[in-house]
């Protein structure tokens, strides 16, 4: 009976070489603290560290949108760059005022923290990974309301990391390309501007389809009644989003934050 147990369970078990070999993986929280030493010793020196929020995205999209599309789009964006890596994402971003309410926390299930509070956790994180062996800290973000945020962490550290081969980066070209490009690139492939929107509109809606459509309320889309802001979709119209056009936006934020991220990193 033991023996008849025993290969059963060796039948189960993965061959030896797959339990030795490191995941394909540019998530450093998937990777053990060995398999990240010999990744930065093999080259992969950048780290992008990803800003997502915790927000009401209209009755369409999960409260988690920032941080599932942030995730995925770094993963894409360093997968690309060949040499860099992706620190878990930020959830909790400034959103705006507890008391009385303003913006996002007008809805129920949005998070919010102060705008010190997420440049020390963002401080803090920069200096964890410098301290790792990372030579280019990149921060990028998905959701407006701490670009400044970021860039004012970036200039912080680099003053004192002065003297040293260790800078940040705080790259604009990944939240800039979900706005103007994206929305160009919508308009020429037949959308309305009139749809397009800031928030939850169709970009916002297929940018998610395209990366993880279990977000999105697909019956609801589909039904034909589009939510207003007082649903908190704000200036456009989601019913007409597609996968299609999400693409647009995800190669147009991952070729444009590429570049923008090879031109800060470039050593002379």
């Amino acid at each position: 009976m033991r023996r008849i147990f025993a290969a059963a369970l060796f039948l189960l078990l993965p061959p030896a070489g797959a339990l030795a070999a490191a995941p394909p993986t540019v998530q450093l929280e998937d990777l053990t603290w060995t398999e990240l030493r010999a990744a930065i010793a093999a080259g992969k020196t950048t780290v992008i560290i990803p800003s997502g929020g915790t927000e009401q995205n209209g009755p369409l999209m999960a409260l988690g949108k920032h941080n599932v599309r942030v995730r995925a789009l770094a993963g894409k964006i360093a997968t690309e760059l060949g040499n860099a890596l992706v620190a878990p994402v930020l959830a909790y971003v400034p959103e705006g005022n507890i008391s009385p309410p303003t913006e996002h926390m007008k809805f129920p299930g949005t998070i919010t923290v102060s705008d010190q509070t997420f440049e020390e956790i963002l401080g803090s994180a920069g200096r964890s990974l410098k301290l790792a062996g990372f030579t280019d800290i990149v921060l990028i973000g998905d959701h407006g309301g701490y670009q400044k945020d970021l860039l004012i962490v970036a200039e912080k550290l680099n003053k004192e990391w002065a003297g040293t081969p260790v800078r940040a980066h705080a790259v604009e070209e990944y939240y800039r390309s979900s706005l103007g490009d994206y929305a160009h690139a919508l308009l020429s492939h037949g959308a309305r501007q009139r749809d397009i929107g800031t928030h939850a509109g169709l970009a916002d809606t297929s940018l998610m389809l395209a990366v993880d459509p279990a977000l999105v309320r697909i019956p609801q889309l589909q039904a034909g009644n589009p939510p207003g802001t007082a649903d908190g979709v704000y200036g456009g119209d989601p019913s007409g989003a597609t996968v299609e056009f999400g693409q647009l936006g995800v190669d147009l934020i991952v070729a444009n934050t590429v570049q923008a991220v090879r031109k800060a990193t470039m050593r002379h």
